[in-house]
């Protein structure tokens, strides 16, 4: 199919504003399916995963695929739930425009405005649907100035091409345009159509339709507009890359069938029958099946099998991609998310999708322990999809810990492992990485002693210990002279005071910050052995660090909080009831950027209670800055809880 006869775009909105069942509708209108699925009745074509027909909500992105007048046209379908946002962010690198989808009745809502930034930020042209106009209350006039005054002040309603308004706002918007309709105060329909394309291929317009997916009101005209108005693959804004054969060198992206073969990776889908499928948007040049391709990212050729067009879960094989396309691939072994592919003569390296930042955490508990051995398999599975979904294990702490956007999303995720890999397991909150250190010197002798019958044992030292400046970590100074120690037990001494810092002495955290000078000691000819000199180092790193003012460090936190300006005093007052303190503030668009610093342990809930305080608006980044002592009151508490505990194992 010729180039131009191609339209793809990312359907974008609040939750529950009717993506899906608008991308039912198309589908129908266009014949491409023979009957109109619903989202109540877990039968739509884009919401195929059992999670998404339990729950009656888009989770998953979903490709789908029609023709109507002679076109080809690709609809990428995305979930409007925040904790979600992944699969949007990943969906807006494979599309050329976006059509973003407004309740009649709601109006502008915050997934609104989140649509209406990821499609500002990959700059793509935009189509407005009004939809519900079926529902009582609605009304057009209101949704309109919610528009102009929320995302921009060029929307535009386009039913009737005669418009005055409408003509105005396309002549001002092209200079040669707006010269002729100042001179005879009127435009030819060709005019207006051209102008009209070209100013929303610009982002000078952003055209509104209005209707109703559920009764299929408006989707001709709406169908229509997207043929007319939104960019074909070869229309849309210059494509940049990197040259990995030239350091340095950017190059433009010949947007051509006829152009060297170039694409990029946006998404990998499990499917339960074909096994992992690959997403991919094709810019230029043709890729033909049971062929293969360069993989820039990795330097590595990749030989592939059959092309397939997605509709949902539905595939159609067909014999090669084209510019413009975006399809699936099966079974690639060295490929993945963010990758650029192209052919080795000719080489393109795109930008890596950014993804979100997880912003919740849990540990995993297994609900038995044949499950133990299954867990992280099918957990690191998950995170191939789902790159906001994070997996790491706390090497202290002991503990498998997940995270990602939200508690929906990791409350999915474990759905997810019990119906696809039959594991069962239970979310709780992590434990915090603490740690022990010292806030003055002491020296003490460490000794051990034991006669039973035969040979003892036998080890005695004496041990200086003093801190260290934060992040230095254990330091062991050996200051034995005239052999108070011959030379091959000061390992062993060594080795159990690192041993006993890993073990902690105040509350079970590792003990850092501090140098321990090995100072003095005695041995015996026959009993003292390797074993014995360890005992009493640990013995005596425990007893120095309880003599030299034991304190508890915590990880503080760099925080990044994005918020409307309404929300400042409200934040600030809920900062500072973490500990937190704020760094700084600065303004970002429509949003103010509070810069804070807060201990992780007050973190831990802060999706969901920032959700709560910013009616969803806001959102946050958090990456480990440093550790800080915790207040004595604090420390207490952890300190007793830990004492109760080991001695409740203890009987």
């Amino acid at each position: 199919m010729d180039v131009r006869n191609k339209r793809n775009f990312i359907l974008l909105g609040h939750a529950q504003s009717g993506k899906t069942t608008l991308a039912e509708s198309m589908l129908y209108f266009s014949k491409a399916t023979t009957r109109k699925g619903k989202v109540e009745d877990g039968t739509t074509v884009s919401d195929y995963s059992f999670d998404e027909i339990e729950k009656k909500n888009s989770i998953n992105l979903s490709l789908l695929f029609c023709e109507y007048q002679g076109n080809q046209i690709q609809i990428v379908d995305t979930p409007g739930y925040a904790d979600f946002f992944g699969e949007v962010v990943a969906g807006a690198r494979a599309v050329d425009s976006a059509l973003i989808v407004v309740d009649a009745t709601a109006g502008v809502q915050v997934g609104t405005e989140r649509a209406w930034d990821i499609a500002q930020e990959n700059n793509l042209p935009c189509m407005i649907f009004i939809n519900k106009m079926d529902k009582e209350g609605a009304d057009v006039n209101k949704v309109l100035a919610d528009l102009k005054s929320s995302l921009s002040k060029n929307c535009v309603i386009i039913e009737s091409l005669e418009d005055p308004l409408l003509m105005e706002a396309i002549a001002e918007s092209d200079d040669s345009l707006l010269e002729k309709y100042l001179a005879v105060l009127r435009l030819s329909l060709e005019e207006i159509k051209s102008g009209l394309a070209q100013a929303v291929m610009q982002r000078k317009l952003f055209p509104v339709v209005v209707g109703s997916a559920l009764t299929d009101k408006g989707i001709k005209d709406l169908l229509d507009d997207v043929l007319q108005y939104l960019p074909s693959p070869l229309d849309r804004a210059p494509v940049i890359a990197d040259n990995p054969l030239k350091t340095g060198e950017k190059k433009e992206v010949i947007l051509k069938e006829e152009a060297s073969f170039s694409a990029f990776v946006f998404k990998n889908i499990s499917d339960p029958f074909v096994g992992q499928l690959t997403l991919l948007r094709v810019f230029s040049g043709m890729l033909a099946a049971n062929s293969g391709f360069y993989n820039v990212s990795r330097s590595l050729k990749e030989r592939i099998g059959p092309i397939y067009f997605l509709q949902g879960k539905g595939e159609r094989q067909v014999d090669s991609a084209h510019c413009g396309d975006i399809v699936a691939i099966a079974k690639l072994k060295n490929t993945g998310v963010s990758d650029s592919l192209a052919q080795e003569k000719e080489q393109f390296l795109f930008e890596p999708i950014v993804f979100p930042e997880p912003a919740i955490s849990a540990s995993v508990k297994p609900k038995s322990r044949e499950d133990e051995e299954k867990i992280s398999d099918a957990l690191h599975k998950l995170a191939a999809e789902d790159h906001t979904f994070g997996v790491r294990h706390d090497p202290q702490t002991k503990e498998l810990v997940v995270s990602g956007l939200g508690d929906l999303h990791l409350a999915v995720m474990v759905g997810r492992m019990k119906k696809r890999f039959n594991v069962a397991v239970d979310l709780g909150t992590p434990k915090v990485s603490y740690k022990e250190t010292i806030s003055k010197s002491a020296k003490v002798q460490g000794k051990f002693k034991r006669q039973s019958g035969g040979r003892g044992q036998y080890g005695d030292c004496w041990l200086e210990v003093s801190p260290l400046g934060r992040g230095k970590g254990l330091e062991f100074v050996d200051k034995i002279v005239g052999g108070a120690i011959p030379r091959n037990f000061i390992p062993s001494v060594e080795k159990g005071v690192r041993q006993a810092s890993l073990e902690g002495a105040v509350a079970g955290y590792p003990i850092e910050d501090i140098r321990v000078t090995l100072v003095d000691g005695s041995y015996h000819e026959v009993d003292s052995s390797d074993m014995a000199f360890q005992i009493a180092g640990a013995m005596a790193l425990r007893k120095a660090v309880m003599e030299a003012g034991p304190v508890l460090l915590e990880p503080i936190m760099d925080i990044e909080i994005y918020i409307p300006e309404e929300c400042l005093g409200t934040i600030s007052g809920d900062i500072n009831s973490r500990r937190g303190r704020i760094m700084g503030m600065e303004i970002k668009g429509k949003q103010q950027v509070v810069k804070v610093q807060a201990p992780l342990a007050e973190m831990f809930k802060y999706a969901n209670d920032l959700r709560s305080i910013t009616a969803g608006k806001g959102s946050y980044t958090m990456r480990f800055s440093h550790y800080e002592e915790v207040p004595h009151k604090f420390a207490a508490s952890i300190i007793t809880q830990y004492q109760a505990t080991k001695k409740q194992e203890e009987q």
